[in-house]
């Protein structure tokens, strides 16, 4: 829908696109509108799956049998608005409840609710007050619900059990707990993460007199950055993927077991699962002892069984497709509902055997795949940084281009996101076009090990922009760009970079779109969620004491270099960033005479979740390229 800030449409210099022919349109709606299926949650006995869909048009609770036969059934929910969507979902111990999480387009911050498998019996039993955060969590024991959650009115959030059956709240820890992770069979002792972005730790807490110490002691491998932490099956330790130290590249993330005496003190841990070469993404512990391991690969999902005692590998289990994102373990470990994802497949679930010998089977009555010849596998492309720091990125190229084309350069948020060879719309979207695509994995990005992630932080930012002309220049170079035809977008980090690009390097960019992007940094820790803002600091430097640098790293106090015409989209609920960052950047480029539209998409959040949406920004995206590159 159009926003009623919207400039209007600048006439089109001869010699450019003049918008998408009937036939593209159709393309980009059927690859932007192509439906997928995630967060499985297993039935204690393996027969059914809870999963989110957005095949209604908007994420919602299904729940499908896992043989064959029987068709998916969409639970009825209690939700407080028709844009709200599911965001995960959880099944009880004991199969009587499933618990899931809701909020307005796509916040981690949510409403708690409890359902019955068959639909009835829906109620609400956390968030009741809008200016609350519920964050996700899991259940305890049959009835029994843990989550973290904050008031709203400061970053700190507490460690709530919750009695589904009376709607009971008992807090089991206070203060500062970003996440619960585990909570111990006799829910004496808790296992919560918290710490700002890049230094987040695991904590053990007493939950009788409050005491809270690391897992991992500052000094011992691992003992920077924690997370995952689980009791061992036998309660004596505690596992956690944490953070290896190793030379840049080879700083990993691994799992690390730690021993806990009678009293609950942390002994010393020992490292039982690392790779030089890759990040462990997720883990689990089998009823037989055994780790079940999703390894991140340059990118690629590798799924291994390995021996708890000693950490080798067991049993290498192929994918049918690139990317596992999530999964949910069988009772007995030897199967799994796995989320899966690939160039040219949305999330889908696909039922996983254990063993190499299985054969991985896509689960019926879940949507539909796209046509496959609407999209391209993307090719990973390797370069290196000015300074030498090598660097990466994944290559979209039409079928039919064979030499220097219109090209995008598409930037990814968080800024520790990662390009993957997973579904993107988006890209395949500007490929169905005629556009290349290059998506980067520019310093600060994630599954690359620590010190890649935190090269970006604080200070070192300003440095961290340099990679964007090297990207430039690399595809210049290649002659995969063609000279006076790039265009930067991005999403969230990735649309405050995009607007970094045209303000800084305006000679190389021929247009731009920033998603949901921060325009300035100072207003955004003014307006953004408090637990992001204090979250945040680690990132991006301290609100108060770097204001002077926040402001000189913000686009918004360099606008006046800006030439490229600038699409500026972002959902008008967005509390994390906020709305105000894209309004303000588009006012004030119509101030400065610049070539600037504004899309504001009504009910929709920090992501972009509602299927006539998600359309309606992937063909202006796409148009808006069309027209400028």
């Amino acid at each position: 829908m159009a926003s009623p800030l919207f400039a209007p449409p600048p006439a089109v210099p001869a010699g450019l696109g003049t918008g998408l022919t009937t036939e593209v349109r159709l393309a980009v709606a059927e690859v932007a509108g192509a439906a997928g299926a995630w967060c499985p949650a297993l039935s204690p006995a393996g027969d059914l799956v809870a999963y989110v869909t957005d095949r209604s048009g908007i994420p919602r609770l299904e729940v499908l049998p896992v043989g064959a036969g029987g068709s998916a059934a969409t639970l009825p929910l209690v939700l407080s608005g028709p844009e709200q969507e599911v965001v995960s979902v959880a099944w009880a111990p004991d199969g009587a409840w499933l618990a899931y999480l809701v909020s307005p387009g796509g916040s981690i911050c949510a409403e708690l609710h409890v359902v019955r498998p068959d639909g009835s019996d829906a109620r609400l039993v956390a968030g009741e007050d809008p200016r609350a955060a519920v964050f996700a969590g899991h259940w305890t024991r049959p009835g029994h619900y843990v989550c973290s959650i904050a008031p709203g009115t400061g970053p700190d959030a507490d460690v709530v059990l919750i009695d589904v059956e009376t709607g009971a709240h008992r807090t089991l820890a206070r203060g500062g707990f970003l996440s619960v992770t585990a909570v111990s069979a006799d829910e004496r002792r808790v296992l919560a993460r918290r710490g700002p972005r890049g230094y987040r730790h695991v904590v053990l807490v007493d939950v009788a007199t409050g005491e809270a110490r690391r897992v991992i002691g500052l000094d011992a491998p691992g003992g920077i950055a924690s997370e995952d932490g689980r009791f061992a099956p036998d309660g004596r330790s505690v596992l956690l993927r944490a953070a290896l130290p190793g030379p840049p590249g080879a700083d990993r993330a691994g799992l690390v077991e730690v021993p806990l005496a009678d009293d609950g003190t942390p002994g010393a841990g020992r490292v039982v699962l690392c790779r030089p070469d890759a990040d462990l993404d997720a883990y689990a512990v089998r009823p037989d002892g055994s780790v079940l391991a999703v390894w991140n690969a340059g990118g690629v999902s590798r799924l291994a069984v390995h021996d708890l005692a000693c950490g080798a590998v067991v049993e290498r289990i192929p994918l049918p497709e690139p990317v596992l994102p999530g999964w949910s373990l069988a009772a007995d470990g030897a199967t799994m509902v796995a989320e899966l994802t690939g160039p040219h497949a949305p999330r889908g679930l696909w039922s996983v055997p254990l063993a190499a010998a299985g054969t991985p089977a896509r689960l019926h009555s879940l949507p539909r795949r796209p046509d496959r010849a609407l999209s391209v596998d993307p090719v990973r492309i390797d370069y290196r940084g000015d300074d030498g720091t090598p660097l990466h990125g994944w290559l979209y190229t039409p079928p039919d281009v064979h030499g220097p084309n219109r090209t995008v350069v598409s930037f990814h948020g968080g800024p520790e996101g990662q390009e993957r060879p997973a579904w993107s719309p988006v890209a395949q979207s500007l490929v169905a076009a005629g556009l290349t695509v290059f998506a980067p994995n520019v310093r600060g990005s994630g599954g690359q090990g620590r010190a890649f992630m935190c090269a970006d932080d604080g200070a070192a930012r300003e440095a961290s922009f340099a990679d964007v002309p090297t990207t430039v220049r690399f595809l210049l170079d290649e002659g995969i760009a063609a000279p006076g035809q790039v265009g930067a977008h991005g999403w969230s980090y990735g649309g405050y970079l995009t607007l970094v690009a045209l303000t800084r390097w305006p000679e190389l960019f021929a247009a731009g779109v920033s998603v949901a992007g921060m325009s300035d940094l100072r207003s955004f820790f003014a307006g953004t969620e408090p637990w992001m803002a204090a979250a945040s600091v680690t990132e991006y430097g301290d609100p108060v004491a770097d204001r002077e640098m926040l402001a000189a790293i913000s686009p918004m106090t360099a606008l006046d270099r800006l030439t490229a015409p600038v699409l500026l989209a972002h959902g008008d609920r967005d509390t994390n960033v906020p709305v105000a960052e894209s309004v303000q950047a588009h006012q004030a480029l119509l101030a400065l005479g610049a070539t600037s539209e504004l899309l504001l998409l009504p009910g929709e959040g920090h992501t972009v979740v509602g299927r006539e949406h998600v359309v309606e920004l992937a063909e202006r995206v796409a148009e808006w390229f069309t027209r400028w590159l």
